[in-house]
Parts: structure tokens; C-alpha cells; sequence
């Protein structure tokens, strides 16, 4: 897709020019969508989301924020360096790629910075994908051992396409209904050649999902269930 640039004084954007006419700050200001009533939630972590409800189909907003004990001080601010090194700007870019080249993401629709001196604050809008966390899942129910090899091919997918998650967890991945598995959340992501850092992501997953597994309730966190996943990434390797 052909992304659109526009800026202003103190900022700018870049957005998917099939989705939205224009853009402005408004459209990236939280108190504009409570004002219409359009504010369905929100949710904590290293990034603030708000679920924007609209008639031709649902949005998230998130405002970029720190992690870690800089981001106790620092919430939302990064230094600039150039539009095109926002974080926003570079995660649309990503999103973009990724999802013109049919990988299961969000469908991007605008980012957003906002400049302050030498500092700057920044907003992401993708569509919603009608699904559920994986970690939500797993505190729910069992998760069949044909989505585990559903999420292994998906993760094999990125990975074939040298795409970097920089925070591959159980909570950036999402199943809908049927356990189709989505991934989300790109931020600081890249596209690499291939190398050892695959299985290192790999292993960053595993780690979050024993981290999580002392407050399943619902459902036991065998080591089975890692090899019904890698048995779908080494399948869809092969191909």
C-alpha cells in the first residue's frame, strides 16, 4: 500500500490513504473519541490502548510509552531524530510490509508524532483484530495441540520473512474464535538476516510462557505443548 505523509508545525503523520481522507492531531486525541462515545476501554502496559468503536469497523489507539526504570520517569517521551525515525512512523512502515505481504497483523491506519523541543511523543491506529491474548487463553481453557502447531507455522511465516519480533510473548499473540493466531505489537521490530536470533525469539516465548504458567488456574502449562509448536514452525520451515 502507498502510505501518505502530512505534518505539521509541531508534528506529523503517515497514513493509509484508503482508510482515512486526512489526518490531523484530532484523530489521535483520546477526549475526541469520548466525546462521541467512541471509547469503548483501555488497557495498561508498555504502551497505553484505548478500542475505538466505529461503524465501518473497530480501531486501536496506543500511545507509545517506556518500559523498564527510565519509563518511571520518562513515560512518553523519545528523542527526535527525523519524522522518519519514530518509532509510530517505523512500525506503520513495518505493519505495512508485513501486512501487504498477506502475514497475519493488524491492518495499518495511521502514525502519529508530536514534537516538543528536542523530544517527542507518538500514536499508533491499527484495526482490531476480534481476538483474544494467548496468555488470556491459557488462563481459560486448553489450547488445542492443533493451534499450538497453528502458532508454530505462523511464528515460521515471520521468521522465513526475516521479520524480528522485539518482544515475542504470549501476550503479542492473539487467537480468534476458530484459533486462527494473529501477532501484534511491532514495536522497535525489523526485518533481518536470517541467524541465531530466531531461536532466540523462539526462546523468548517459551520463557513468558513458564513465566505465566504459576498464575494459569484453569489449565495446566505442560512442556508438551511447546513441542506440538515447534512442531508446526519446523513443518512450515521445511516448506
Amino acid at each position: 500500500m502507498s502510505l501518505r505523509e502530512s505534518h505539521w508545525a509541531n508534528g506529523g503523520a503517515l497514513y493509509d490513504p484508503t482508510l482515512v481522507d486526512r489526518v490531523d492531531e484530532q484523530l489521535f486525541d483520546p477526549r475526541r473519541w469520548q466525546a462521541q462515545g467512541a471509547w469503548e476501554g483501555s488497557v495498561s502496559g508498555r504502551g497505553a490502548v484505548l478500542y475505538l468503536t466505529r461503524d465501518s469497523g473497530d480501531w486501536v489507539l496506543r500511545r507509545y510509552r517506556r518500559g523498564g526504570f527510565i519509563g518511571r520517569w520518562i513515560d512518553d517521551s523519545f528523542l527526535y531524530f527525523g519524522a522518519a525515525r519514530t518509532r509510530s512512523f517505523r512500525e506503520l512502515r513495518l505493519l505495512d510490509l508485513m501486512h501487504g505481504s498477506g502475514l497475519p497483523v493488524p491492518r495499518p491506519v495511521a502514525a502519529h508524532y508530536r514534537r516538543s523541543g528536542l523530544s517527542y511523543s507518538a500514536d499508533l491506529v491499527t484495526e482490531r483484530i476480534d481476538a483474544d491474548k494467548l496468555s488470556d487463553w491459557l488462563a481459560r481453557e486448553p489450547v488445542a495441540e492443533g493451534t499450538w502447531r497453528d502458532v508454530g507455522q505462523m511464528l515460521a511465516r515471520f521468521h522465513a520473512a526475516g521479520v524480528w519480533h522485539a518482544d515475542l510473548t504470549a501476550h503479542n499473540i492473539l487467537l480468534d474464535r476458530a484459533g486462527h493466531p494473529y501477532l501484534l505489537d511491532f514495536d522497535r521490530g525489523r526485518i533481518r538476516a536470517p541467524g541465531p536470533w530466531r531461536e532466540r525469539n523462539l526462546a523468548r516465548l517459551l520463557r513468558s510462557l513458564r513465566k505465566i504458567r504459576p498464575q494459569v488456574s484453569a489449565v495446566d502449562y505442560p512442556d508438551l505443548q511447546w513441542h506440538w509448536l515447534l512442531a508446526g514452525y519446523e513443518a512450515a520451515a521445511e516448506r
